[in-house]
């Protein structure tokens, strides 16, 4: 590719485009977390004045159950001392920097991070523009790399600080490029794997990677005197070995305690989490989670080894629950499993850091189950974040997908809500257990259309058991949080109802094809249905009143424009929350 061609989504229409959609997505997104106060100028017209009062934005909105500022893009304009303006999404900040709480420190890296994030929409904008109707016709995998938002909430959430445009183009998920990954041996003397149950590692190995390969690593080492039996092998993130591991452990390489084995033979796509992999060379083998030193939305996304150990315990003891749980079992929940999990400790840098430091998550990768042989006779997948997912012309995904299963709206919805909603309330109310449910950790199984059931994946990381009193295996100890009782209901109010049920209740109403209120009485009938199911647990249901008139508003953004570098104290997550104020609870009337 030539220099030249690498920087050839760069047009200046397109960048124009994306500046637009990003302020749009600005002015909505701060507006809800209340950083902005749009002040109303006549029927749905309303301006944003800067830090100095000189410049306004005017806009016309329509304003939305949970406070959602639905935002004409095309309405958007900027003045200054009388004149017209263009939108310019880096100036959008500057002007508006004290408002937002951005430091000194803080504003340049969060600019650099909107700069990668504009730059990656010009590419989105320079892919054929696919519509809805024919992308929820796609496979699992055209899905995955066909979304173009991202996070919903997050206004910088294409930050993947670290890339340069050559690895922008190889590696990120909407640019689908095959990727082999790197394998490493590491030594056993500072390594270790661990897996669920029924798994040895030689086995294990042999069937990812294939005989001729492990043959052909265990070659390279013995040509080095290397005796394979003291090694263990690791797939790594192609960046992560150009651009870290051949410096920060250049040691380990020099003393053979690491060694290069090369490429393997299957090839890769990234999924929307950026360091996940599915083996697009054949599907049914295990997705391949890597440890990739890029700061983007707010963490550096390493792998911690010492995490790892457990990783495998917790998603068997998961997949146990569930599989024991009639009221999970039947809305056909499953997870992908984390199966089997290695890392390799560098020691000196452990003696030099705390166990949350980025220098101890550099080389770690997992293994998670595909949910593809699972799938049964005219089943199909897509990630969850695809119902969020609009097309060029402003048709939904979610829209699409009503249409195609030929199922009224209504029921439409009731169908998906029991897939993925009653599991999040019932593991809540049953067993204080709370997942991050967000549009990327969800795989939805269709048929025709619509959703037969839900997958949960990204277990060991992202879930928590919130009670002080619950009986956990050692293995899983590490699950128990500790948090205050009127934040418990967060998980559902914030993760589920502002950060995924806003925007998708949002985009169907402006479709016409569900209104706001026949959305949030379907989730509140789900809702009721579900608690008259297990009426054992109405002391919990009143305890924790999913009805409550109101509930704390979150902010997600104020946490990522306050640390873009670490959103969130990972010894006290539920500390570090940026509360403002309460939403009125959309289902309250129901």
């Amino acid at each position: 590719m030539t220099l030249t061609a690498t920087v050839a989504h760069l047009s200046p229409e397109r960048w124009e485009q994306a500046n637009r959609l990003l302020v749009r997505k600005a002015l909505a997104e701060f507006a809800h977390e209340r950083l902005i106060t749009p002040e109303a100028t006549a029927e749905n017209g309303y301006v944003v004045r800067s830090d100095d009062g000189l410049t306004r934005y005017r806009f016309t909105a329509t304003r939305r159950a949970l406070d959602h500022w639905q935002i004409d893009t095309d309405s958007i304009t900027r003045h200054r001392d009388g004149t017209e303006l263009p939108l310019a999404a880096l100036d959008f900040f500057i002007e508006l920097r004290a408002a937002l709480g951005l430091s000194d420190e803080i504003l340049p890296v969060y600019l650099e991070e909107i700069s990668s994030t504009l730059s990656g929409t010009c590419y989105k904008l320079s892919k054929p523009q696919i519509p809805a109707a024919e992308l929820v016709k796609s496979s699992f995998q055209d899905i995955e790399t066909g979304m173009t938002e991202g996070h919903p909430c997050f206004v910088a959430n294409n930050g993947r600080l670290g890339f340069g445009i050559r690895e922008y183009l190889s590696y990120a998920p909407e640019t689908a490029s095959p990727v082999r990954l790197v394998w490493l041996a590491a030594h056993r003397s500072r390594a270790a794997f661990t897996a669920g149950v029924g798994i040895e590692y030689e086995t294990f190995v042999r069937e990812e990677l294939g005989e001729g390969t492990v043959e052909r690593f265990h070659g390279i080492l013995r040509e080095q005197d290397l005796d394979p039996a003291d090694y263990l092998l690791i797939p790594v993130h192609p960046w992560q070995w150009w651009n870290k591991l051949t410096v920060t452990f250049a040691a380990e390489i020099a003393r053979r305690h690491l060694v290069c084995l090369g490429e393997g033979d299957d090839e890769y796509l990234a999924q929307q989490s950026i360091r996940t992999f599915f083996n697009s060379s054949h599907p049914e083998k295990h997705y391949v989670k890597t440890a990739l030193s890029v700061l983007n939305m707010g963490f550096m996304r390493g792998l911690s080894a010492a995490y790892m150990e457990a990783t495998p315990a917790i998603n068997d003891w998961l997949a146990g629950l569930i599989e024991g749980d009639p009221v999970l079992k039947s809305t056909g929940l499953s997870i992908i499993r984390e199966r089997a999990a290695v890392g390799y400790r560098h020691l000196e840098y452990e003696k030099a850091t705390d166990r949350y430091s980025p220098y101890r998550k550099m080389l770690a990768a997992l293994w998670r189950e595909s949910p593809v042989p699972g799938l049964r006779d005219g089943e199909s997948l897509a990630t969850m974040a695809s119902l969020l997912h609009v097309d060029h012309e402003g048709a939904s995904f979610a829209g699409a997908l009503i249409e195609q299963s030929g199922l009224a709206p209504t029921e439409w919805l009731r169908h998906y809500l029991r897939a993925y909603f009653t599991p999040l309330l019932h593991s809540f109310y049953a067993y204080d257990l709370v997942y991050m449910p967000h549009g990327e950790n969800v795989i939805l199984v269709l048929k025709d259309g619509a959703v037969q059931r839900a997958i949960y994946k990204d277990i060991a990381e992202e879930i928590a058991v919130m009670d002080p009193d619950a009986v956990l295996p050692p293995t899983v100890e590490r699950l128990r949080v500790d948090v205050p009782e009127d934040k418990k209901l967060l998980s559902i109010f914030t993760d589920v109802f502002d950060c995924f049920f806003r925007f998708l209740a949002a985009n169907l109403a402006a479709e016409e094809i569900l209104e706001e209120d026949d959305f949030w009485r379907t989730v509140a009938e789900v809702t009721r249905e579900y608690q008259a199911s297990v009426p054992e647990l109405a002391e919990k249901f009143e305890r924790y009143d999913i009805f409550a008139p109101e509930f704390a508003l979150s902010c997600l953004n104020r946490l990522q424009l306050r640390n873009n570098r670490q959103m969130v104290d990972l010894a006290d997550p539920a500390g570090a929350l940026q509360l403002i104020g309460t939403l009125k609870n959309p289902v309250a009337g129901f």
